[in-house]
């Protein structure tokens, strides 16, 4: 990747750690007001250090005591995991029974490479501008489910840092959801099924499910976009084989007999549908959009109360990239190969700092006007994801005030 070369992470670590990591927000967000006595103490922090070092159950008696160290150790990654029963760095000290993950926000983990299958412009950890459109109706349909089905309102989504997006589900009783109801959760919002050998791996029955018709409401805009002009599914003889393997027997004979004669993706697409339409009660038509554009949600990740997810603001050891929050109000707007560097972030501060010393100089000349300091961050283009992420925080404390007020009046103590 232009301007970033992964030898270089070592030297600009340490600057970006000590000047740009938000710590303000950041801490709050994972002391979630304090009222839970030494709940940030009991949480577990882990780093990635150089040479693949990998060091497990860290715990910091503060958010400045973390800054410190991640000072100090320069962590190539930084994870997030659960709160503990006891302070994660003493688990060696407690009876194994005793030590227990008691709670952590809801996590999803959506990688691109799990959509191999379905997309031809890239591979593995590749990614571009037209299989992003993915990514972007993953976070639409898994957000509109845990908003209107779960009843859910504190979410973080955030941009890995090469590949793929993470959600954080951060409202207090979701936090303390068992391993049960965590995976219960991640098979209500699972629709593509079945490994590399499973042909059509989405199967729908009558009646449809309102979660599986939303989920097609918002799947349908980008389809064409997408899978028909972006990825050409229907361009080739080898390509439309796979797609019309996913129809009825009868119309599929049909389909390859008439596709060769129409002239790209759009008109072969169309034919499908009209020959579909007299094929009631089929689902084919909405089984292929879901197959080619539906979420892929690694259970794994979402299950477990102890399992660890990469923290926001880590920087991506292989691309430079800063992990950013996502502004669901610009979500289509959003572009991964825009997101910060921090080759890119530590050249801004170094403008920033050559142009305050020319100002201070001028200002020794006039008479000295006392101003107050701006933080390094907003000195780069990482302003704009940080307000992202402190408006998540607001609004997470905002309601925490409104509930705390609630109990308070039901109790009668004014």
């Amino acid at each position: 990747m232009a301007g970033f070369e992964p030898g270089s992470l070592p030297d600009l670590l340490p600057l970006y750690y000590r000047r740009l990591f938000p710590h303000g927000p950041y801490g709050r967000w994972l002391s979630y007001g304090g009222v839970v006595k030494n709940y940030f103490q009991r949480r577990e922090f882990s780093f990635t250090l150089r040479d693949d070092i990998y060091v497990r159950y860290q715990s910091f008696n503060s958010p400045q005591e973390l800054e410190k160290e991640m000072q100090k150790m320069n962590p190539y990654k930084i994870d997030v995991g659960a709160v503990y029963s006891h302070r994660p760095s003493q688990c060696n000290t407690v009876h194994r029974g005793a030590f227990q993950a008691q709670e952590k926000e809801l996590v999803f983990d959506i990688d691109m490479t799990d959509y191999d299958d379905v997309r031809s412009c890239c591979s593995s950890a590749e990614i571009c501008s037209k299989c992003w459109t993915l990514m972007t109706i993953a976070i639409r349909v898994i957000d509109r489910a845990l908003v209107e089905d779960f009843g859910v309102k504190h979410r973080l989504w955030v941009y890995s840092g090469r590949r793929g997006v993470h959600c954080w589900v951060c409202d207090d009783a979701v936090r303390k959801w068992s391993s049960a109801m965590r995976s219960a959760t991640v098979e209500y919002l699972t629709l593509v099924k079945g490994g590399s050998e499973t042909v059509k791996k989405v199967n729908l029955t009558d009646p449809i499910h309102p979660f599986i018709s939303n989920s097609l409401s918002l799947v349908e805009p980008y389809f064409e976009e997408y899978a028909l002009v972006g990825q050409d599914i229907l361009g080739s003889n080898e390509s439309w084989e796979k797609v019309v393997a996913l129809v009825p027997e009868h119309i599929l004979r049909l389909l390859l007999r008439e596709f060769p004669k129409k002239r790209d993706s759009l008109q072969r697409w169309e034919l499908l549908k009209n020959k579909m339409d007299k094929c009631r009660p089929s689902h084919a038509e909405s089984e292929i959009m879901l197959q080619f554009c539906f979420p892929r949600l690694d259970i794994n990740v979402s299950k477990g109360v102890s399992h660890l997810l990469k923290s926001p603001f880590s920087v991506h050891p292989k691309t430079g990239r800063v992990s950013v929050p996502i502004d669901l109000q610009k979500l289509d707007q959003f572009d991964p190969f825009a997101v910060p560097t921090i080759s890119r972030l530590c050249s801004e501060l170094d403008t920033a700092h050559e142009e305050e010393e020319e100002d201070g100089e001028k200002e020794n000349e006039a008479e000295p006007v006392p101003k107050r300091r701006t933080r390094d961050y907003k000195k780069t283009s990482l302003a704009p994801y940080v307000r992202v992420f402190e408006r998540f925080v607001e609004e997470m404390e905002k309601s925490r005030k409104g509930e705390l007020l609630r109990k308070s009046d039901l109790q009668g103590d004014f």
